[in-house]
Order: structure tokens, then C-alpha cells, then sequence
């Protein structure tokens, strides 16, 4: 996210580890004001978080959002469940993409554009061990690479 008006709060890693990230999708999130100043302050995880999709709508559960210092009585769940706001014909698309084997969504990261909170939420399909350890191999095989280059010149 190099554009202007983006600030990243979060990213899931972990998620890029273990799915193929097949597609991108935009989508605002529900929150509480509590909550959005927390985020700000940076206390939020996406590590085990991931989305479901029904009745029409998406929520996103398993992401923590630690509880705002000075919000007192207006704090909420750390890991409630939390909407996300996409037009209705994504989300037809996104059900019907997730009712196929093997496919999810999950978030990506969460950011700030121009003052709203958006996630980042991907449509991925899980990787074997076996491919995990191909990836690392090809990184390390890369960072070998680059090391020998810059000793070259």
C-alpha cells in the first residue's frame, strides 16, 4: 500500500505463509469509536483471524483489538465478531467463490484511507507442507543470489 492517504495498522504475516492469495478484495469494517482508537494506537492482531461469509453478510472473527486505555465503559469485546461492509454483489460473489473446497477469506491487513478503516481481505486456498518448504527454499535460494551480487560488485 504505497498510495497516498494509506497508513498500514496491521498486516497478517502469517497469512501469506500458509494460503495462495488469489484475490483482493476492499471492505470497511464496523467498529466502535473505542476501537478505532485503539487501532490507531496500534493494538491489533490478525494473526488467527479469518471470515465467514453468511446470511448475506461478512464478519470477520479471531482479530484483537485490545481494549482502549481511557475508554472505560465504552470498551467492547477484544475479539467480538466485527461486520464488514462490501456491496451485496461482492458478497454473492465471495459466498459463492468460499463454498468452493479449499478456498477462504482472510485478512490481509488493516489500514487507514483517508480517515476509514478498511482490511484487506484475500480469497486463498491453503498451501501442503510440501509447498511451504519450496517457497522458503526459493527464498533462501533468492537471498543466496543477491548476497553473491552485492559481494561481486
Amino acid at each position: 500500500m504505497d498510495k497516498a492517504g494509506i497508513k498500514i495498522a496491521a498486516q497478517n504475516r502469517k497469512a501469506r505463509h500458509d494460503y495462495f492469495v488469489e484475490d483482493h478484495y476492499e471492505a470497511g469494517i464496523e467498529l466502535f469509536g473505542t476501537e478505532v482508537k485503539s487501532i490507531r494506537a496500534g493494538t491489533l492482531n490478525l494473526k488467527d483471524a479469518y471470515c465467514i461469509a453468511k446470511g448475506g453478510e461478512i464478519y470477520i472473527h479471531g482479530m484483537h483489538i485490545s481494549p482502549y486505555e481511557h475508554g472505560n465503559i465504552f470498551n467492547r469485546d477484544p475479539v467480538r465478531p466485527r461486520r464488514l461492509l462490501m456491496h451485496k454483489r461482492e458478497i454473492r460473489k465471495l459466498q459463492s467463490l468460499v463454498a468452493e473446497d479449499g478456498m477462504a477469506l482472510i485478512p490481509l491487513s488493516v489500514y487507514f484511507k483517508n480517515a476509514r478503516v478498511k482490511v484487506e481481505v484475500g480469497l486463498c486456498k491453503g498451501k501442503k507442507n510440501y509447498d511451504k518448504r519450496d517457497a522458503a527454499a526459493k527464498r533462501d535460494a533468492k537471498r543466496e543470489i543477491d548476497r553473491v551480487r552485492k559481494e561481486r560488485w
